[in-house]
């Protein structure tokens, strides 16, 4: 059960994401330096947790073992990942994108045959933990719809289409990466190396936003930071770590995966305490009673599972 608290307490450090982008966006901050900027701050935290360590050997040998893996999926989970949920915000408020990024509970399951079990045979989707998911995923949409009528239809696209494909990237990314490295690196060693796998990909994004947006301001730079810290490493830290440890147990994985549904909890919250958003009402209430039952849902069976698994030995 340790798993799920982790992933609520990463979903907490995660919703800063989304109201800092959506506060440097209508700063006027460029939504590529938004990006990028949490990336290249990442780098030395997390340089020197695994030096500090003594672990950065271990990583460096993974890297130059599977380098073009290492690339590709780490371009998949952080790339992928983040670039469009900040190209998002420039479009959407906070709640529309985190709103919107919770399909990420349901795209984790559905990527699950695209992994194998034993050999030759694929994962299986979890039927219940997928409709648990679903009812979660139900009570987010029931948010959005309070305030879906302030938004263009332009924006709601704009504002919804990159956070789908970012939903489905970061599952992916996460657990290919996990296949790949198969336990030989613990959380803190597996972020670092996707960080500086990543690396050519942020400072191009880098490049290209000093040459359109010219350099970011003191502002930006600030945010970006606490950015970086709360949600590149504090959240992003305790998520791997939940998602490792069940990751051989697909609905244990989809469990620990809907935890991030608590993350809109956290944005309206914020929102209403930093940008004066007003609070869910009405048929946005019901939504909030669906997640949150969802979430003990989720909890309630991955219980059952260790249980059925423990009197199975």
């Amino acid at each position: 059960m340790r798993e799920v608290g982790l992933g609520i307490l990463s979903s907490m450090f995660f919703a800063v994401t989304f109201i800092s982008n959506r506060s440097m966006e209508l700063s006027g901050g460029s939504w590529m330096w938004s990006a990028s900027l949490r990336f290249l701050f990442m780098l030395p935290f997390l340089l020197v947790i695994v030096l500090a360590r003594k672990n950065g050997k271990q990583v460096l040998k993974e890297l130059t073992k599977n380098p073009k893996q290492w690339v590709l999926w780490s371009f998949v989970g952080f790339v992928l990942f983040y670039a469009p949920l900040t190209y998002a915000a420039s479009y959407g408020p906070g709640w529309l994108v985190a709103g919107t990024w919770q399909f990420t509970i349901v795209g984790g399951i559905l990527v699950a045959p695209l992994f194998f079990a034993k050999g030759t045979v694929r994962q299986t989707i979890p039927k219940k933990a997928l409709f648990i998911s679903c009812m979660i995923l139900i009570g987010v949409i029931l948010i959005q719809m309070q305030k879906s009528n302030e938004l263009l239809p332009s924006q709601m696209v704009i504002g919804i289409l990159p956070v789908i494909v970012a939903a489905f990237a970061y599952p992916l990314g996460n657990r290919k990466m996990m296949e790949l490295c198969d336990g030989r690196l613990d959380t803190f060693q597996r972020v670092l190396g996707m960080t500086i796998a990543s690396l050519p990909f942020w400072i191009l994004l880098s490049i290209i936003a000093l040459a359109d947006a010219g350099a970011p301001s003191s502002g930006q730079v600030i945010q970006s930071f606490i950015v970086a810290l709360c949600s590149g490493v504090i959240a992003t830290t305790l998520f791997f770590i939940a998602t490792n440890r069940v990751r051989h147990h697909q609905g244990k994985l989809a469990t620990v995966e809907a935890t991030q549904s608590t993350q809109v909890l956290f944005v309206i919250a914020g929102e209403a305490l930093l940008m004066t958003a007003p609070l869910p009402t009405g048929v946005a209430s019901i939504g909030i009673f669906f997640i949150v039952g969802g979430i003990i849902l989720h909890t309630v069976n991955m219980k059952r599972m260790s249980v059925g698994k423990l009197q199975s030995n």
